[in-house]
């Protein structure tokens, strides 16, 4: 079989193809061979028909598909511009009758799935008079990467039976759509069944260490590592790979290191670009491209996301004209078009450094139009260094892209208020009144005990309130002792008196988070919060504080990086 499909993958589809008396399990053969040399990247790539052309061949020969024709020609078809070929496939299915065959039937539902035809899908499932598990299976992930998490939630309580493949796949599409606490109560719920259909395999963890990364649940992930070897499981690159980017966003560097080097030489691209951002997302900037250079040595070869780390950790450390080099190198060297992540890099780079005539000239450059993070990127850098009028047009970009995203309203109104521009400052408020915009509220979430909690600006739902509002007060007045002073300028500007505003300062999430912690937790204890906006400048004045009076360590990762507190001084050292 392997002689066979070496000799078909050396010829063209076209030429020198088996004598017509030959059966379909040769011609089945030949498009499997021809499918599975599509998926794989090579130098030498058949063309995007060859599996149609062999199977028109086939049926000029005469010879008559079988039940295995139509899977496997299916799988070619997996996106978009296939959709017409998989409905003209779907119409010989009819002709030849297979079209009630178990196989065909969730191969069709695969490759409408694939070519982003839930519609067909569902009818498909829907015309199979006792759909099999796997026909389960194959409706269910439909929803799922469309993102109808509630619809294929509901198919999954309806299935008659569920075999490891529809429990991962569910916690996959909880992943997916960000509810991340549902994906880990699922795979709880799933852990209570004693049966061999539904042990978790490689990917049912690597979903599961995903959901731990993505809400920073050290505890939670340590146990997945623990339950991975427990069960036997190979910690091969994928896995490996996955508990380097687990343990990166939990905010254990250390961890992260440690799996990495136990990969040995069997780490690929992926392996090294989780560390290599994980290195930058903790703000290691010379450690990271110390470790690219080591990969390109070893000859790996990077990709985009390689060079996002990369960029990244520029970023992060300040490092302009490294960042310019590997930005060139990326393109010039390796021959990878930069996408608008990389761009964005490049804005952030040169707005943090305050060059903004060189952010301006990047952004004109570019070959697609600016989104959201790209005007973000320049307003962080206009901000930082004073530049009202770069500020005031990236905040008016960024309101005509997102009418509602209430930060820009809210940082254009200070704009405008620091100038004295109080006619604006009235305009914009009407403006979001008019529109029922409101503020997003800030969200910090602290592992304690194995259980995440959530905490809200100005949060009462807590069942334990009382007693944090008085930890709060404590610390709170402990860090006035020592010269803390609440930068009111971080406040929204309907505040008026500077009591309230110091008041609502206080009340910050992450300042509450801390204090359950404290509170909480045994003195010396390390501390880490997840909070999903950008962390104040007030905030981060405080916990630097906090970190010194209190003698914890406390590890912040907010939407930008991790901020490390020890000793009253933060690993970003203020450039954030």
């Amino acid at each position: 079989m392997r002689a066979l499909a070496k000799l078909i993958s050396s010829t063209h589809p076209s030429l020198n193809l088996p004598h017509p008396t030959l059966e379909s399990f040769i011609w089945n053969t030949i498009i499997r061979a021809h499918v599975q040399r599509k998926a794989r990247p090579t130098t030498t790539r058949p063309t995007d028909d060859a599996p149609t052309t062999i199977f028109l061949r086939m049926r000029f020969h005469g010879v008559d598909p079988d039940f295995h024709t139509f899977p496997f020609l299916l799988q070619s078809f997996t996106s978009p511009p296939y959709l017409h070929s998989g409905q003209s496939i779907h119409a010989q299915i009819f002709c030849f009758r297979f079209d009630t065959d178990p196989f065909v039937q969730t191969s069709l539902i695969t490759m409408y799935s694939a070519c982003g035809d839930l519609g067909f899908a569902q009818q498909v499932f829907d015309e199979i008079v006792q759909p099999d598990l796997p026909s389960w299976n194959s409706i269910m992930n439909a929803n799922v990467k469309m993102g109808l998490v509630k619809i294929a939630r509901k198919m999954f309580d309806k299935m008659p039976e569920r075999n490891v493949i529809s429990w991962s796949c569910m916690m996959d599409g909880y992943v997916r759509c960000g509810e991340y606490k549902e994906a880990l109560a699922l795979f709880r719920e799933m852990q209570k069944l004693d049966s061999m259909d539904v042990r978790p395999n490689e990917f049912t963890m690597s979903v599961v260490l995903s959901a731990c990364g993505r809400l920073g649940a050290l505890e939670h992930g340590k146990w997945a590592h623990a339950y991975i070897d427990k069960c036997g499981m190979k910690v091969g690159v994928v896995l490996g790979s996955c508990l380097v980017d687990m343990y990166a966003k939990c905010g254990s560097i250390e961890r992260a290191r440690w799996v990495f080097n136990i990969l040995g030489s069997d780490k690929d691209v992926m392996a090294w670009s989780a560390m290599i951002s994980g290195l930058a997302m903790h703000g290691h900037s010379e450690e990271c491209l110390e470790v690219f250079s080591v990969m390109t040595s070893l000859g790996v070869r990077p990709n985009a996301v390689t060079f996002l780390g990369v960029l990244c950790a520029c970023v992060h450390g300040g490092l302009v004209s490294e960042g310019e080099s590997y930005f060139r190198r990326m393109r010039v060297e390796f021959g990878i078009a930069p996408l608008i992540q990389h761009y964005g890099c490049v804005v952030d780079l040169y707005g943090r450094a305050g060059l903004i005539d060189a952010a301006w000239s990047t952004i004109n450059s570019m070959p697609m139009e600016p989104d959201v993070p790209i005007w973000g990127a320049l307003l962080s850098g206009s901000r930082m260094h004073g530049d009202i009028r770069t500020c005031e047009f990236a905040l008016k970009k960024l309101i005509e892209l997102e009418p509602t995203n209430s930060g820009a309203y809210v940082l254009l109104s200070n704009v405008y208020a620091k100038t004295g521009k109080w006619k604006e400052v009235r305009h914009l408020r009407d403006a979001m009144e008019a529109n029922r915009i409101r503020k997003v509220p800030g969200c910090s979430m602290v592992e304690v005990g194995g259980i995440i909690h959530e905490f809200f600006v100005g949060d009462e739902s807590h069942p334990e309130t009382r007693e944090i509002r008085l930890m709060l007060d404590e610390i709170m007045q402990r860090l006035k002792m020592e010269g803390y002073v609440g930068n009111t300028n971080e406040v929204l500007l309907d505040l008026d008196d500077e009591e309230g505003k110091e008041l609502a300062l206080s009340l910050h999430s992450e300042k509450l988070a801390v204090a359950f912690a404290i509170l909480k937790t045994s003195a010396g204890m390390p501390i880490h919060i997840v909070k999903i906006l950008r962390i104040c400048r007030d905030c981060h004045v405080a916990i630097k504080m906090i970190s010194r009076i209190f003698a914890r360590y406390i590890v912040v990762r907010d939407c930008n990086r991790f901020h490390h507190f020890a000793n009253g001084v933060c690993s970003c050292k203020d450039y954030w």
